[in-house]
């Protein structure tokens, strides 16, 4: 069974269309990243997934569970952690997790709660007014609240927005051993290094429309080839290389690499030609790069 089901989904504000004929599954299991530049939908698809908003047409499903009219169980099913701070601020840390809890009908969550603050780094801050937290703290507690009640899919929307290394580091090694465990993972992110460092499967959005839906691997193979900066000592690039050369820059000379294996020919001709290597810089397109390059199309 598919943990999520976005099936021509569409959404219309007045003569604004937010969202057009949305289709893809994201599977149980999945770490799975849904990317676009601000105004592409992505906030307006989780609003829908969520129940917050309804959309104008299509069906969306969480475990099996249609968001409109199975909303309890599809409420239970997800837990979603907000790119705005949304908090009480006359109940302390421990207290909001509580009343969390009894929203859910869950009784006796104390031990769950007691592992989330742990994980969360937020211990300490247990018995502290939710008004006297740091920004971070508080973001914490925002993503403490999403999983108090322990739901099969989590959808974190920026949630490292504006936070500090600490906090990044704490929440994706948290995140990890939940999706590890079984958790389904859906991210939204700027921060493209994350979504390629940690997801297996991504989706692109552009204007409302689905641009890309593929596994990690084949959207990097998007990426322009490998390139190789070589630097010598002195002279001038051999003309039997004169095919691989993509332009001169920085002091050296800039070419296309097919894999890495093609090196070996390539410096056994430097040699050849009587130069003298100093320095070699290898690159390949990350997520960034394909990521302006399918915008920008």
């Amino acid at each position: 069974m598919s943990a999520i089901i976005f099936d021509h989904v569409s959404k219309h504000f007045g003569d604004f269309t937010a969202l057009n004929d949305i289709c893809f599954r994201v599977e149980e299991g999945d770490f799975f990243a849904l990317l676009g530049p601000n105004g592409a939908g992505k906030t307006t698809l989780i609003s829908i997934l969520a129940g917050l908003s309804k959309a104008s047409q299509g069906r969306t499903t969480v475990m099996g569970y249609d968001v409109s009219s199975d909303y309890r169980q599809a409420r239970r099913a997800v837990g979603i952690v907000p790119q705005e701070l949304v908090f009480d601020p006359f109940f302390t840390v421990r207290e909001t997790l509580q009343f969390q809890s009894g929203y859910f009908g869950l009784k006796n969550n104390g031990a769950w709660i007691d592992d989330i603050l742990e994980n969360l780094g937020l211990t300490s801050k247990a018995d502290a007014n939710m008004r006297a937290l740091s920004g971070g703290m508080k973001r914490r507690v925002m993503v403490a609240q999403a999983l108090v009640h322990k739901p099969p899919v989590i959808v974190l929307d920026e949630p490292t927005a504006g936070v500090d290394v600490e906090l990044r580091q704490t929440l994706w090694a948290f995140i990890r051993s939940l999706n590890q465990a079984g958790h389904t993972i859906v991210l939204t992110t700027h921060y493209l290094e994350e979504a390629q460092t940690l997801c297996n499967r991504i989706a692109m959005l552009k204007q409302g429309r689905l641009l890309a839906l593929e596994n990690k691997e084949q959207i990097m193979s998007r990426g322009a080839a490998r390139t190789a900066l070589i630097k010598l000592t002195a002279g001038q690039w051999p003309a039997a290389l004169q095919s691989l050369l993509l332009r001169e820059r920085d002091n050296g000379f800039e070419i296309k690499l097919a894999d890495c294996n093609a090196l070996e020919h390539i410096l056994m001709t430097l040699r050849q030609a009587g130069l003298t290597l100093k320095d070699i810089e290898i690159a390949q397109a990350d997520l960034e790069d394909i990521f302006v390059q399918m915008m920008s199309a």
